[in-house]
């Protein structure tokens, strides 16, 4: 009994972690989100999410280093559990998703780090300002789905500042830290 579960833990592991190769991939939007998280009043955090967004990625390796990453999210998809709060991040004093429908990301530069971590150098576009940013691609593993096909699971994390982009100019940050705090998980899955 021991011995078949020491095998079925090794069988799962190589599953779990099939090689890539080149390609381009998309999202998998049912098993992937696009959330942000930002102190409140110094004491508290508040998590969020943009419910409609996409990914692409083209990997020219076996793994992602010198990928193209790009990612385009609906500004007014923004959904923080609240309609209220919602409504007002939307308006002017905010994302002005009339006039600003769109923030995007493309990765300028994508190299390995240590283990299975990558550093991600991009354009971020947000409230019509363009930064250059950095953040920090882990990838999760990879396998096979249904059909056979490959995908891949990421976690991408960084930190940006409002401030940068004109969000919410008037917000003291004693009320609304200037950090935003961006987390996403994504399942990919080659085309």
């Amino acid at each position: 009994m021991k011995k078949l579960i020491v095998t079925l833990s090794a069988a799962f592991a190589l599953f779990s972690f099939v090689v890539l190769e080149g390609g381009s991939w998309s999202l998998d939007g049912a098993h992937s989100r696009l959330g942000f998280t930002v102190k409140h009043m110094g004491i508290s955090e508040t998590n969020g999410q943009f419910d409609k967004f996409s990914v692409k990625i083209t990997t020219p390796n076996a793994d992602f280093t010198g990928s193209t990453i790009e990612l385009s999210a609906e500004a007014k998809s923004i959904n923080t559990y609240l309609e209220m709060r919602d409504n007002h991040l939307r308006s002017a004093d905010f994302f002005d998703v009339e006039k600003f429908p769109t923030l995007t990301f493309k990765s300028t530069s994508v190299k390995k780090g240590k283990g299975n971590k990558y550093a991600i150098v991009g354009d971020f576009t947000l409230h019509g300002v363009t930064k250059t940013v950095t953040l920090v691609g882990t990838h999760v593993g990879s396998s096979k789905n249904r059909e056979g096909g490959d995908i891949a699971g990421l976690k991408v994390t960084g930190v940006i500042k409002r401030s940068d982009f004109g969000i919410g100019a008037s917000m003291p940050t004693s009320a609304l830290a200037d950090e935003i705090y961006l987390n996403a998980d994504l399942e990919v899955a080659k085309n």
